[in-house]
Parts: C-alpha cells; sequence; structure tokens
C-alpha cells in the first residue's frame, strides 16, 4: 500500500433537516477545520451523530472516506460540486482504499493510534446530504463504502499528516469484503466464519454475521401461505379467554412449531395473530375482546370448524442451555411464556414463573401452569393480582432477589414490559428477550418527533391499487402510489428501515400471501417469502406479517 495522508479533518454538529415531509436530526453534514483536532475516544471535537444507534460511540468514533472515491462518484454523477466531509466523513484520506484496508489494521496519524472496525453503515442520511437518494446501494455495490475505526490512543489530527500502518488484522478481511459479506448476495460461508473470530470487528456486526451463520442452517417456515387446519376443541379458560386446539384437517401430523411463536389467520372479516400457548402442539389462545372482530370471529368457531392458517413464525423463542430463566408476563401476554414452561418439561434449568393478571377470575393457565411448575425441581412461582396486590411493579421484582446471570422472557403490555425490564437492568439481568403483543416496535433511525398514533387507515383518498393488510397492526387498505413502506408510514403501521435503497436487513417482513415487484431492484433480493419494505410494490393482494 502506498503512502498515505490526511486530506482535510472534518466535523459538524447534529442538527434537524426536513425530509420527505419528516424531521430527520443528523450530523451527517461535516465541514474542514483548520488545524489540529484532538480525537478521543468516542469523538472529535466539535463533532456529534444524530443516531447514536447506527453511529458514533468506541467503535464508530471516526469515519474515513477516501479522495480517490471523491473522484470516482464525481465521474459517476456529473458533478463538480464535492466539498471534503460531504460523504459525512470525519477523515478525508489519499490512500487507505477499501480493498486493501482490512478490519482490525491499526494506523497511526498525528498524535493518534486508530484501529479498523466496521465498514461504514449503509444510511439514508448520506444520500440525503448528497441529494442523491441511492447513493447507500452504490456504496455497497460499487465497494467504495469507507470505514470507522475506534480510538487506541487518545491524540490531535491535522489536514497533511502522513498516515501510518502499525498493526495488521488478523483474517485479512477487507472492509469492501466484510461490507458485501452483509449486503450483497452469495455470501463465503468462509469468509462469515472469518468475520466473526476478528477481535477488532464491532460488535454490532459480529451479531450481524453470527445471525447470517444462524439462517444458513435454520429452517424455513413449514408452508408457504395460508393452509386449512381443523378446530379440534375450544376450551375456556378464564372469563375472558379461551383456547383453540388445531389439526391437520386429514388428521395427519403436522410440523413442529417452536414454543414462543405465533400463528397467523385468515378470517373473513380480518386477518389475525395469536401466539401458540403448548409446546408440542397447535393450541392458541385468545382474549375475547369487546369490539374485536378476530376475537368475535374466533369465539363462535366448535369442533370441525376449519381456517385458514399460515405456519408458525417468530423469533421470541426460548434458547437452549442450563442457566436459570425467567417467564415474566401479564394478561393475554401468558402464552408464549406458557408454551415455553410446557417446553422446559423434565428440566432440571431455575425456572422463575412471574405473572400479572386483573384477579382471579381473569388468571387464564393458573391450574396449568402451577402443574407444569410442580414437576420441575427447581422452579419459583410468583403470581401478582393488580385487584388485591396492585400492580406488578419495578420494586415488587426486585424484592425477588432473582439470578443476575438468568435470561428473561418478557411479554405484555407496552408499559408492563418497560417497567419489567428497567427492573431487571437494576438487578444486572442483561439477557432479555421481548415479544409485544401487536407489531413490532418502529426503527426508523434519526426521525424526530415521530406520530404517536396506532395504526390506521391513511388519510387522503383511497387508493386503486390491490389490498394490502398488515396483519400483526389489523390494517388493510388498497395501495396507492409509492412503496409499501410509503403505505406503511401512511397508516402508521410501525414499519423497521435504515436505508430506503435495496440494502437494509431491518426493512424486510414476512409475506403471508400475494405478489410483489421491486423498483429499484434490490441489491440483494430478500429470501423467497419476504418483501423488502423499501422498494417494494404489490402485484396482487398482498398480506404482510405487521
Amino acid at each position: 500500500m502506498s503512502e498515505a495522508t490526511v486530506v482535510s479533518v472534518n466535523v459538524g454538529l447534529p442538527k434537524d433537516v426536513e425530509w420527505n415531509g419528516k424531521t430527520v436530526y443528523t450530523g451527517v453534514w461535516k465541514r474542514p477545520v483548520d488545524g489540529p483536532v484532538m480525537v478521543r475516544r468516542l469523538n472529535l471535537d466539535g463533532d456529534g451523530q444524530g443516531d447514536l444507534a447506527g453511529h458514533g460511540g468506541e467503535q464508530r468514533a471516526v469515519l474515513v472516506y477516501q479522495l480517490e472515491s471523491y473522484r470516482y462518484w464525481a465521474q459517476h454523477f456529473g458533478r463538480d460540486d464535492f466539498g471534503y466531509g460531504q460523504f459525512g466523513e470525519n477523515l478525508t484520506v489519499d490512500g487507505l482504499p477499501d480493498d486493501e484496508v482490512c478490519i482490525g489494521d491499526r494506523y497511526r496519524i498525528g498524535g493518534a493510534e486508530l484501529e479498523v472496525t466496521q465498514p461504514r453503515v449503509t444510511c439514508y442520511r448520506v444520500g440525503l446530504r448528497m441529494g442523491e437518494p441511492e447513493l447507500p446501494a452504490l456504496l455497497v455495490s460499487h465497494h467504495r463504502p469507507g470505514f470507522y475505526c475506534r480510538v487506541i490512543t487518545e491524540g490531535e489530527i491535522a489536514a497533511g499528516d502522513p498516515i501510518v500502518k502499525t498493526a495488521t488484522g488478523p483474517g485479512a478481511l477487507s472492509v469492501s469484503d466484510t461490507d458485501a459479506l452483509l449486503y450483497l448476495p452469495d455470501r463465503d460461508i468462509e469468509k462469515l466464519r472469518i468475520a466473526v473470530r476478528i477481535p477488532a470487528m464491532s460488535p454490532g456486526w459480529q451479531g450481524s454475521f453470527h445471525e447470517l451463520l444462524d439462517k444458513e442452517d435454520a429452517p424455513g417456515p413449514a408452508w408457504d401461505g395460508f393452509r386449512q387446519l381443523r378446530v379440534t376443541e375450544v376450551v375456556a379458560e378464564a372469563r375472558d379467554v379461551f383456547s383453540i386446539k388445531l389439526a391437520a384437517p386429514d388428521g395427519g401430523e403436522l410440523p413442529a412449531a417452536q414454543a414462543g411463536q405465533y400463528l397467523t389467520f385468515r378470517l373473513p372479516a380480518a386477518v389475525r395473530s395469536y401466539s401458540l400457548s403448548t409446546s408440542p402442539g397447535y393450541r392458541v389462545s385468545v382474549k375475547q375482546e369487546p369490539h374485536g372482530v378476530g376475537s368475535a370471529y374466533m369465539a363462535q368457531l366448535s369442533s370441525g370448524s376449519l381456517l385458514e392458517v399460515a405456519a408458525a413464525r417468530g423469533e421470541f423463542l426460548l434458547e437452549d442451555g442450563t442457566g436459570p430463566v425467567l417467564l415474566i408476563s401479564a394478561g393475554i401476554g401468558v402464552t408464549p411464556v406458557l408454551a415455553m414452561l410446557h417446553s422446559l418439561a423434565g428440566s432440571t434449568r431455575e425456572v422463575w414463573w412471574i405473572h400479572a393478571a386483573r384477579g382471579p377470575t381473569e388468571h387464564a393457565f393458573a391450574a396449568e401452569a402451577h402443574d407444569l411448575l410442580a414437576q420441575l425441581p427447581n422452579a419459583h412461582e410468583h403470581i401478582y393480582y393488580s385487584s388485591v396486590d396492585g400492580r406488578l411493579t419495578k420494586d415488587k421484582l426486585l424484592e425477588l432477589d432473582l439470578p443476575p446471570d438468568a435470561t428473561a422472557y418478557l411479554c405484555g403490555p407496552e408499559s408492563f414490559m418497560a417497567d419489567m425490564q428497567a427492573a431487571l437492568t437494576a438487578v444486572g439481568v442483561t439477557r432479555v428477550r421481548t415479544e409485544l403483543f401487536g407489531a413490532l416496535a418502529s426503527l426508523n433511525p434519526g426521525v424526530v418527533g415521530q406520530t404517536l398514533r396506532p395504526p390506521h387507515q391513511p388519510d387522503g383518498a383511497a387508493g386503486n391499487g390491490p389490498l394490502v393488510t398488515f396483519a400483526r397492526s389489523g390494517i388493510s387498505t388498497a395501495m396507492r402510489d409509492g412503496t409499501l413502506l410509503e403505505l406503511a408510514e401512511a397508516c402508521d403501521v410501525p414499519a423497521r428501515w435504515s436505508c430506503r435503497t435495496g440494502v437494509c436487513h431491518n426493512c424486510i417482513t414476512p409475506v403471508l400471501s400475494g405478489d410483489l415487484t421491486y423498483s429499484p431492484t434490490p441489491l440483494e433480493p430478500p429470501p423467497s417469502g419476504q418483501a423488502l419494505l423499501c422498494c417494494s410494490r404489490p402485484a396482487t393482494d398482498l398480506i404482510l406479517d405487521m
């Protein structure tokens, strides 16, 4: 590698920017600084980031981009208006190409020493800054992402400083190869295995690579779309809760489902999802809501009724292991953790069963859970009735002397889960898995002042395109112009996105039925049965797991 130098040091503090009718809080606007700048463990003096979930922090303290890439993009876009810091970088450098720099490489620059930790996160904000919406995808497809560093030694850096390599990262995995592993198709599995063993790789990227390795062996849904299942029994569990047991119409064996997963039902007037409440087996349990279309239909079913059901899905799963398990729930949130309790039959693990209900008549599965716990040699059972004992609060949970090395599985209303997570953090329980009834929480990084409206029909004129159903949010509406992501946003259906460019793994969601088209074509097409929201449109009526 030829000698490299710093061309410009750039900083900028976050500010609000108007974009697509929203306000984005972003620090992507960087400007060159005259003279030396102090580089500290978390940042450069005078610099900041708006979205600390994806940028900044110890692993992403300094962003580096190359002068050669400036020249490349100027030619690609036919522009001559670029200034240093335009790509959101802290250090504009001459040299250090992405296909030569490797994760774990260390460099001395001025009085500081930096270690390469990951490629730049492909983010819509760099496209916003450049006025080129597809730039995040192009950074990946053209293998020019740039990279982040953590600060090994704090010190001053100035334009003109030479860049001296002081150590070579293990594994020889370049920045561009690392970026391609996450965002592009046809992954090299051996390179994935190398990536998870590089100590300098940032934990977030290591976690993503572990997930990709796990998915290589993970089975997909047991069947595509919807199939008929037959009701074998309807059982009252509490004053307002009933269970429905299901089987194959021909009496054959159904594919095994995992404890914690849920089933999605296509009903005549709605699409609804309900957690499995036993394991093994196909039993869902439903809370009857006063004006609930789905629960009202399910309540009138009887033995022999047929239902259209999608295969079991969900990532709220009981992990293998020998450590303590905390199963914490409130109300109908008991159902997935009850399935986990069934799956622990015969286990010697320490199991804590903590459940909150309004009162004894609303306490579904009280006897069933108690009997299961009686068969476990290391079980603890704690029940709280709000009408008798008051709500289960953080202080009450702190009184239980919970084991800090436990893994907690938490399901219930949002406010309950927030209280319980705070309590678990206070006692040192760091492994917490959650399931919120309804849609997943939104992930719209950098957008501020977001509406808190519940999902609803979109404002304005009705669309005339295919019918789109957001199964977990309970909204069905005709497609209008734009993408599925834009329709979800118009309905305030929580959408998980970060790029809008076809390279994002956050905005993938399962398709339960229907067909899609893409424009632009995503860099990595999603797996079969999945939709990439940011660039997809329905070709036929569509049901999404959102």
